[in-house]
């Protein structure tokens, strides 16, 4: 069967085929070829291995990988819509973001990491992958999910793994196989250990943040039996829970013998693997700069009340801002009408924005 390539997806094989990471799929999009994968895999050399093979045999599974960066660009880009820097994907900016090892490249990596974990493992459990499909749950022991107390009464009641539980551990591998192919272990290179940490930080707020999620059977509404099954965290959730990660990132310093990390500063605790680590300060993008890969904030909206990022005096670099007044016309009055169709009148809006100078 051949399966065209949206840009995105093509990106990505660009990606996987070249020495670059394939984080560099964030700034590679808008490549305006759509090619089939088999052409693509028959026109290199550099692919080997399991990624040689799943590019010849499974484009499907390369499909939802790509599916998965582009959810984790989302998500940057909610979590950052506030800060100075916020995760725009230009590409002659974002490039040099990638460059550098700061904050913002931590949180990229491991997001990106993170939503192909999380796009991956929902299309196993939608049934779009034949390779995978619900968690197997044979060997499990019996469930407790955590919403119930340990108190409460539960004699009589028997419990059971069911339904269709998220296989994450098939979504862990597959992100971890793409995100740590061009990054192997074992180089002199505290890029290389600090981008593998970040890939697993982002693994790991998908994996060690499973839910259980119980149904309860029996007549007259009893529950005589509770079938559970786990499900990922929402993939907001590992939005924010990462954000928290990326406010506390560690930084570090390479170890003398190329291979380990050590946290910069006295009475440090080592990073774990769910913390982001970085070894350089990020610029403070308040200005344009093509080097560091700053837009600047000049001109972005800012709340003038408000005292953390988002205020004018943090976001606005103490330059000062702008009130401005703008007009713009809504949906509103909606109706629906049988059937089906839903019929609005236009509104005029007007907003107060205060901009940065």
């Amino acid at each position: 069967m051949t399966i065209l390539l949206s840009r995105t997806q093509l990106a990505l094989f660009f990606i996987l085929l070249c020495p670059v990471n394939i984080i560099g799929l964030w700034w590679a999009v808008g490549s305006p070829l759509v090619m089939d994968p088999n052409s693509i895999c028959r026109k290199t050399k550099q692919l080997a291995g399991k990624q040689a093979e799943l590019c010849q045999t499974q484009p499907e599974i390369v499909h939802e990988v790509a599916k998965g960066a582009k959810l984790g660009v989302r998500e940057c880009q909610y979590q950052f819509r506030f800060r100075r820097w916020n995760c725009t994907s230009q590409n002659k900016y974002f490039g040099k973001i990638l460059q550098q090892d700061i904050r913002e490249t931590a949180f990229v990596y491991a997001i990106t990491a993170a939503g192909v974990t999380h796009a991956v493992t929902q299309a196993c459990s939608m049934g779009e992958l034949l390779q995978c499909g619900c968690e197997a749950t044979r060997s499990r022991a019996p469930p407790r999910p955590a919403s119930f107390s340990t108190t409460t009464s539960v004699e009589g009641v028997k419990w059971e793994w069911g339904g269709c539980g998220d296989d994450v551990e098939f979504g862990y591998e597959k992100s971890k196989q793409f995100m740590d192919a061009k990054r192997k272990k074992g180089k002199s290179d505290i890029r290389t250990l600090i981008d593998l940490h970040n890939n697993e930080a982002g693994r790991l707020a998908v994996r060690n943040y499973m839910r259980t999620e119980c149904k309860c059977h029996g007549l007259s509404g009893s529950c005589t039996l509770r079938t559970c099954w786990k499900k990922m965290p929402h993939f907001r959730e590992v939005g924010d829970r990462l954000l928290e990660r990326f406010n506390g990132a560690s930084k570090v310093m390479g170890g003398n013998d190329g291979k380990t990390l050590i946290p910069v500063g006295q009475n440090i605790k080592p990073p774990d693997k769910q913390d982001l680590i970085y070894s350089a300060e990020s610029p403070d993008f308040c200005s344009p700069n093509r080097k560091t890969g700053s837009l600047g904030t000049r001109g972005r909206m800012c709340n003038s009340t408000a005292m953390d990022v988002s205020g004018c005096d943090l976001l606005c670099c103490e330059r000062g801002y702008r009130d401005e007044t703008v007009v713009f016309e809504e949906n509103c009055l909606c109706r629906f009408h049988w059937c089906c169709v839903v019929q609005c009148k236009k509104c005029s809006v007007r907003k107060e924005l205060s901009l940065c100078h």
